[in-house]
């Protein structure tokens, strides 16, 4: 590799790296805040785990920061290098686009594989791993879910909401319990109690004194016109908190998405396995197999997105002023947008295998490597 190929891969990949950085952050910070920032003020967490949770996040981000990042990089790296004259003055001595382009080549087709391998193992690993030390947090202080002047809604069909707390003893208590459409079919509402935690069914065990129990019509809770049931005990222990859908981490059905390729091709030859089903369960055999299908597919496809933006960051970075760039950095981000819908509308398919989704899920790749093919024509004659 030669001086000026040196400095172009350099520059692009610099710019690249900070743009993947800068993409991965904006991808990630929604997670941080809806999930990690609560526990965190609450003191629920530690500034330690707290920071392995945030990095445990990373990958998953970087899975879909990265097509984007690349395509930032080699726009803004070439557009300064076009408006400085200095791509002219590289065709002025003889170097051809083609020539100048190969260290973005390079710096792409390194950043496709190393996307592949993110996809299929690092970001897999990294949900898994993420979800597992979450729920450890969790379970090291299971009694800190509970903040005082909160709604909690993070229970099953459960709403909690406690007016004070000093340690386990928690005052002016109020726990919705809500049916399959969210409805509230049963309220409690106590004066005083006591939080305990079950270890061995992972539940949030409520001593209540002073309660006032409401209870619905289970068939249509919202029809007021029948007055509920009202009773009024000293003590009520028979109240149970799971905090199964709390955790929300059952890594014993874990997510397709989270399986590394090793573990998706053995859950793909498991299902082709497995004897025909009855008639009246082969569309939805079929559908589970096409899901499959399609999270394998659309794991490849974003690993070759990031060759297929560098491929068309080149034609539309290479001008002559910063107008251009500015222009062509816009209908960029517009071409982005359109591999992700396009990309988003094609997984809707996965309800009619008949139509192999898996097979057009290449489809916004062929396209965007075709455009890129076509202005890298055009440019190279100018």
């Amino acid at each position: 590799m030669n001086l000026l190929d040196r400095h172009i891969f350099t520059s692009v990949l610099f710019t690249c790296a900070a743009a993947v950085g800068l993409f991965a952050f904006v991808v990630a910070l929604p997670h941080i805040v809806r999930e990690l920032l609560g526990p965190l003020l609450a003191g629920q967490f530690s500034l330690e785990t707290f920071a392995r949770l945030v990095g445990l996040l990373f990958p998953f981000a970087i899975s879909f920061a990265l097509p984007m990042g690349v395509l930032t990089g080699v726009l803004l790296t070439l557009g300064r290098l076009s408006a400085d004259s200095e791509i002219t003055a590289m065709r002025a001595a003889g170097i051809s686009i083609a020539r100048v382009s190969l260290p973005v080549f390079v710096l792409g087709t390194a950043g496709a594989i190393a996307a592949f391998f993110v996809n299929f193992e690092t970001m897999p690993w990294a949900r898994v791993q993420y979800h597992r030390e979450f729920a450890s947090a969790v379970r090291a202080n299971p009694l800190r879910i509970i903040v005082p002047k909160t709604y909690i809604r993070d229970f099953s069909r459960r709403v909690l909401y406690v007016g004070d707390k000093e340690g386990p003893v928690l005052r002016d208590i109020w726990l919705w319990e809500l049916d399959d459409q969210s409805r509230v079919r049963r309220l409690v509402r106590a004066e005083a109690g006591r939080l305990d935690y079950d270890e061995a069914t992972n539940s949030l065990i409520p001593t209540l004194v002073r309660v006032k129990i409401e209870e619905r019509d289970p068939e249509n809770p919202e029809d007021f016109s029948k007055s509920p049931k009202a009773a009024s005990v000293e003590r009520a222990e028979e109240v149970r908190i799971s905090l199964d859908n709390y955790f929300g981490r059952n890594l014993d059905k874990m997510k397709p998405e989270w399986l590394t390729y090793r573990q998706l091709r053995l859950e793909q030859a498991r299902l082709a396995a497995l004897p025909p089903p009855p008639p009246d369960k082969a569309k939805e055999r079929a559908r589970e197999r096409m899901k499959l299908d399609l999270i394998v597919q659309d794991k490849f496809n974003l690993s070759l997105a990031v060759f297929s933006f560098a491929l068309i960051g080149v034609p539309l970075g290479i001008k002559v002023s910063r107008r251009e760039t500015s222009a062509n950095l816009g209908l960029a981000l517009l071409l982005v947008l359109s591999f992700y819908l396009l990309t988003v509308m094609i997984k809707w398919l996965d309800r009619h295998p008949e139509y192999r989704p898996d097979l057009l899920l290449w489809l916004p790749n062929v396209l965007f490597i075709a455009i890129g093919l076509w202005l890298f024509t055009r440019i190279d004659r100018k």
